[in-house]
């Protein structure tokens, strides 16, 4: 795993999830839109957030440091999942 592939899975993974809750607003005008826009919100606050933590300078093991920034992306994303699925279900 290099730095390049995990910069590439933050943008990959955050994308689609945005796309993902662009869809829902587009294909559901009646629905609540408000709490859609916040969770987009909660995810791009991710993805700066750990595209900071990636371009910050590590000191010490670089490796454990970026699989936690890996799990942490995904961890945080099935979050985000999960609120929009709430969101969907209302």
């Amino acid at each position: 795993m290099n730095l390049r592939d995990i910069k590439k899975d933050i943008e990959y993974i955050i994308g689609e999830f945005i796309d993902d809750c662009s869809l829902f607003v587009t294909l559901n005008p009646g629905k609540d839109s408000d709490e859609v826009a916040k969770i987009i919100e909660e995810a791009v606050d991710l993805y700066n957030d750990l595209r900071d933590k990636v371009n910050a300078k590590v000191d010490g093991n670089k490796k454990a440091y970026y699989n936690g920034i890996r799990k942490e992306l995904f961890e945080k994303t099935d979050e985000l999942c999960e609120k929009l699925s709430a969101a969907v279900s209302k």
